[in-house]
């Protein structure tokens, strides 16, 4: 019975420190995009064609690109 008189404020210290870090963590943002990092794996960032799709939304077309000058080296 004693140890009951260590183990249930040591129990609820513990608690209190979990609750703390959780809203912690909330607060910081840790919690505010869910989504984006589980598809941003599904992307390459060496993938030439993954540039493509943003080109294309922002009305550039591939003859544009051609259009340049070639880099000089």
């Amino acid at each position: 019975m004693p140890a009951l008189y260590v183990l249930i404020p040591i129990a609820l210290m513990i608690v209190a420190v979990c609750i703390y870090i959780f809203f912690w963590a909330v607060d910081s943002g840790q919690y505010d995009d869910l989504d984006g990092p589980a598809h941003s794996i599904l992307f390459d960032d060496q993938d030439p064609n993954h540039l493509a799709g943003v080109d294309q939304a922002s009305g550039h077309s591939d003859a544009d690109q051609d259009k340049q000058e070639p880099p000089r080296a």
